[in-house]
């Protein structure tokens, strides 16, 4: 088995992230939890977007693989990040 980062999902949220090959003679996780493999979750994020000038003039949730942690909520498929969107940075000239 390989070992790989895995998020731990109890109750819909991503509680713990180990590093673990999936083997449940050598590490039992949390009953009743749900054990996601990181590398190959979708979960929503927050993504700059760039104006052609590469400025943020905004943010958006973007699905990305990998990129799941703790806090983020888990609907069945996807991962959400719990972070609320960013403030779009301030220019100071």
């Amino acid at each position: 088995m390989t070992t790989q980062n895995y998020l731990i999902v109890e109750s819909n949220v991503v509680t713990n992230k180990v590093v673990w090959d999936g083997n449940f003679q050598t590490w039992t996780p949390p009953t009743g939890s749900i054990q996601l493999i990181d590398a190959t979750t979708l979960a929503m994020v927050w993504v700059e977007v760039l104006n052609n000038e590469n400025k943020v003039i905004d943010y958006v949730l973007e699905s990305q693989l990998g990129a799941g942690d703790i806090g983020f909520t888990w609907n069945g498929t996807v991962l959400t990040t719990n972070k609320p969107k960013p403030e779009i940075p301030t220019l100071i000239e």
